[in-house]
């Protein structure tokens, strides 16, 4: 009962993040199933691969369903969405694979080290608390830098919306607006993430109820509890002032850093 209640809480909490930080499942979703998966025998091992294959498959139904309500509200920007959402599929793909053949270890400790670096990046470098005047994507930043998000995001299974969210901020862009196209954003590196492990953990989890390295029991309850989750934030919670979104966003990171540390 207790790792029901655990799993649908994150659950809920994840479909909060989408909405607000488009956060579509890593951020929330790993450190509560490192955690669970560390107490299980059997799955202690794989506890990170498995915890990050999950929250890659969470994200496609979550960033997928808010991806189409900001697409029925006409909040998506093509401009910014068609040039990167190509080479982070790409990136995607390999991080996956990278991911599937490192240990479980080195796994957790880029996580945390990636999460220093991008909160350091928000808090160091101007541009992300205050907003800068909008400018576009260079060719070099959405070909070399799509790819990088990719590659990343899906070894990690955050979704990419931790990097597209700052790279935007850095543009000048408006946090509501940087959060709508981290959605649809993450949704490539969901989709190919979680076949890829799917394949690469085929046969590697000792126990039923998992496909590759994904949990299916965990998968539809974070599902489950992610919608009702989206439903939450986009009916009861009211819009955040642009200065403040950006502070909170930078505050989350700082949690997730210290609940996948200790």
């Amino acid at each position: 009962m207790n790792e029901l209640l655990i799993i649908g809480l994150a659950g809920f909490a994840t479909g909060i993040s989408t909405v607000l930080f488009g956060f579509g499942g890593g951020f929330v979703v790993v450190p509560f199933v490192y955690q669970l998966l560390l107490q299980q025998p059997l799955l202690a091992a794989q506890a990170m691969h498995t915890a990050v294959a999950t929250s890659t498959a969470v994200m496609i139904f979550n960033a997928g369903w808010a991806s189409y309500q900001n697409w029925r509200a006409g909040k998506l920007n093509t401009d910014i969405l068609l040039p990167l959402i190509g080479f982070i599929a790409l990136g995607a793909v390999m991080g996956s694979w990278l991911a599937g053949v490192m240990s479980d270890i080195w796994v957790r400790r880029l996580f945390m080290f990636y999460m220093v670096v991008t909160i350091a990046d928000c808090l160091l470098r101007k541009g992300f608390i205050s907003r800068t005047a909008p400018r576009r994507l260079s060719r070099l930043t959405v070909s070399a830098g799509g790819t990088v998000i990719g590659v990343i995001a899906a070894m990690l299974g955050v979704g990419g919306s931790v990097m597209t969210v700052p790279l935007l901020r850095r543009h000048g862009y408006a946090m509501r607006d940087c959060v709508s196209a981290a959605n649809p954003l993450s949704l490539p590196v969901a989709v190919f993430g979680a076949i890829t492990y799917a394949i690469s953990g085929w046969q590697q989890i000792p126990v039923s109820g998992y496909l590759g390295f994904i949990s299916l029991r965990i998968l539809l309850l974070l599902v489950v509890a992610g919608f009702l989750g989206i439903l939450f934030a986009r009916r009861c919670i009211p819009a955040v002032p642009d200065v403040w979104h950006a502070r909170v966003y930078v505050l989350l990171l700082c949690m997730v850093l210290l609940a996948i540390a200790v």
